[in-house]
């Protein structure tokens, strides 16, 4: 990793610690990848992108409809766990 992508991802992590106002390193809990047969979502707001197949990083379980995951392009936001399945 090049030293411009090392920054890159300390911001984005910085960033997502003042959004979610999340104290302490950021721990990857455990992958999943959106159920195939979900219908894809735009997101906004809140709510992460989804496209069928991909896998998410969790990072925190909020609640029991919610999940906090982050993306391969490293942007984190809420997914409902409806969508889903483990990886």
């Amino acid at each position: 990793m090049t030293l411009k992508e090392c920054k890159k991802e300390e911001k984005a992590d910085r960033e997502f610690q003042k959004k979610f106002k999340f104290e302490g390193s950021i721990n990857v809990l455990t992958q999943m990848m959106v159920d195939p047969a979900a219908t894809e979502k735009r997101g906004g707001g809140k709510n992460l992108p989804l496209r069928r197949g991909e896998i998410l990083d969790v990072i925190q379980f909020t609640n029991q409809e919610q999940i906090l995951c982050r993306n391969s392009q490293r942007r984190c936001k809420s997914v409902g766990s409806e969508a889903l399945s483990a990886a």
